[in-house]
């Protein structure tokens, strides 16, 4: 019989760690690790020789920040998708790209199997195997953490530190955390509490609101079709630009989210997130909205940017929905041209300016000064005709 070859979404963190050792004993199989690389700082260093000391037989790093950013990020930005009006989906929009690194890399090695270290009450587990499921469906998924016997962080590292298992959380610090170059995520611990503000320890890479610099920051930054190209007048690549927004966004507190999602099995969660970057990029490229885009289909693209949303959210990026919300996306964006200038201070991004190219904004017709060229008599006949349906209702149907 053919020896069973599982490749594993391996990110170095304590799931991920104890699972090589626990699948290659369970089936006695050959483990193949697969990082994806989202331009996240933490745990990416000795990954290659730990995962092969805790037992893989093959590692495959992989540099994604490239296609991260201009495949999906710009996309999620141009449709203006915040889960729940909060959350700019950075852990959500890496999943469908790592499990497409996952099957990728199966595909090569030749794998049997695709496991994951997402939980069974977690978002994760539905992109990664609705992902695995469009784009290879013919291979068996395994979820260790739906069926192990681990029933807590703290047993999983009894059992790291069981078997000289090197991993980064602690009993004292028991914050699961995810990172990308979009943001960070940040659960379990006290923070389960709704009731209890995170603790400063929590925050990775942002500083407290109280403790950013008593001087704004002012900022400009430039965008061609919904895409940043420049910061503060310099040209940039895709990936330079975040780095230089997380790291202004990071120094004055910009970026700290705190909030309660629905999941996608239904469940309330309390979650945690530093979105610098993100949370700047997505106030600018709105407000550049408001300046280019006709009214109706600056209204209309807000129900598209929470179907969007809710599309990365649920793990469906691989599916027609959203290549057919794409096509619309895209056609909107071809006028959101022009810069934004934005002050950054002390945990808030305000809007200083904004221009544009393609400007619908026309002073003459706003202006209340002489230069007003409005003809406010036809205001007159517009009302009669647009309250024509409520007049004659009320005729028929006076108010009591």
């Amino acid at each position: 019989m053919q020896r069973e070859k599982i490749a594993i979404a391996y990110s170095g963190g304590l799931d991920t760690s104890i699972m090589i050792k626990w699948l290659k004993d369970k089936y006695d199989a050959d483990i193949v690790a697969v990082t994806g690389n989202l331009g996240q700082q933490k745990e990416i260093e000795n990954l290659e020789s730990k995962a092969i000391a805790t037992g893989a037989s093959g590692f495959h790093f992989v540099d994604l920040k490239k296609p991260f950013v201009e495949d999906y990020i710009w996309r999620a930005l141009k449709a203006g998708a915040l889960y729940e009006d909060v959350y700019p989906l950075a852990t959500a929009l890496g999943r469908p790209l790592l499990a497409k690194a996952l099957v990728d890399v199966a595909l090569e090695e030749n794998c049997t199997m695709l496991a994951h270290g997402c939980t069974g009450k977690g978002n994760d587990q539905v992109r990664f195997e609705v992902t695995f499921a469009s784009l290879a469906p013919h291979l068996k998924v395994l979820a260790p953490l739906r069926e192990w016997e681990f029933t807590s962080r703290e047993s999983e590292m009894d059992y790291a530190i069981k078997h000289n298992i090197p991993v980064s959380a602690t009993k004292k610090s028991p914050y699961s955390i995810d990172e990308n170059i979009w943001g960070i995520s940040i659960e379990c611990g006290v923070l389960e509490d709704p009731m209890v503000a995170p603790p400063e320890d929590a925050y990775q890479i942002t500083t407290s609101p109280e403790n950013a610099p008593n001087e704004a920051t002012v900022v400009e930054i430039e965008f061609e079709q919904g895409v940043p190209v420049s910061v503060d007048g310099k040209k940039m690549a895709g990936l330079d630009i975040i780095n230089r927004l997380n790291e202004l966004g990071a120094k004055n507190g910009i970026g700290r989210l705190d909030m309660i999602e629905n999941r996608v099995v239904g469940i309330k969660s309390r979650e945690i997130y530093e979105a610098p970057a993100a949370t700047i990029l997505h106030f600018a490229h709105r407000e550049l909205e408001r300046l280019t885009l006709e009214k109706t289909v600056f209204q209309y693209k807000k129900n598209i940017a929470q179907d969007y949303a809710n599309i990365i959210y649920n793990g469906t990026w691989f599916s027609p929905m959203r290549t057919a919300l794409d096509a619309f996306v895209d056609d909107t964006q071809k006028p959101v041209t022009g810069m934004v200038r934005l002050k950054l201070f002390k945990g808030s991004v305000t809007l200083l300016g904004r221009q544009s190219p393609y400007s619908l904004y026309n002073e003459s017709l706003a202006t209340y000064t002489e230069a007003d060229s409005f003809d406010h008599k036809a205001a007159a006949g517009f009302i009669q005709i647009y309250g024509l349906g409520l007049k004659t209702f009320s005729e028929v149907h006076p108010a009591k």
